[in-house]
């Protein structure tokens, strides 16, 4: 059974390989050895050179410039704020489409999360049901269980929220697809 310390646990460790990869990913994209891996399609448009023929020894390796490290995240705000088209011509087809997946799926599913934490975590952790099954059944759970439906007593009227909320989430899903978010 996982504990809500578990669940913290794991968050911290999946935060923090979060973060070390985006570190990775940053310190890499600025180093010019892997210029052809980072920018490709500015290779074949002639836009950039490789480093092998056009710096010094160190500099074809490594990038010196402290300031690209201090700004390394600057291209994601630009990223987001491009219109589509200049992104495909720019970055590629298929940045242009994990960005689109990327900005339906917070559109989806934030809307959706504040809906479950503001209704159907209340209705689910203010019942006792877990605890009545402990006392009559040899039933194991945990502080995190008592958020689920498992919470809710047989027959009761809350279920009612869990088949409110299943239609609420899938009109928010419908709506987001047909509107092409």
């Amino acid at each position: 059974m996982a504990t809500l310390e578990d669940i913290g646990v794991s968050a911290a460790i999946n935060l923090l390989s979060a973060f070390i990869f985006l570190l990775l990913f940053a310190i890499l994209r600025l180093q010019p050895f892997n210029d052809r891996v980072y920018f490709p399609k500015w290779y074949l448009k002639g836009l950039r050179n490789s480093p092998s023929r056009s710096r010094a020894l160190v500099s074809r390796f490594v990038n010196l410039d402290c300031r690209s490290y201090i700004q390394f995240l600057n291209w994601m705000p630009q990223a987001l704020k491009m219109p589509e088209p200049e992104l495909i011509d720019h970055a590629g087809l298929d940045s242009a489409v994990y960005l689109r997946i990327y900005l339906m799926g917070l559109k989806i599913f934030v809307p959706i999360t504040i809906l479950a934490w503001a209704v159907l975590v209340p209705v689910n952790y203010t019942n006792d049901a877990l605890e009545a099954a402990k006392m009559v059944a040899n039933v194991t759970a945990s502080d995190i269980d008592k958020l689920s439906i498992s919470n809710v007593p047989l027959k009761s009227q809350r279920f009612w929220a869990h088949i409110v909320m299943a239609y609420v989430f899938t009109f928010l899903d419908l709506l987001c697809i047909t509107k092409g978010v």
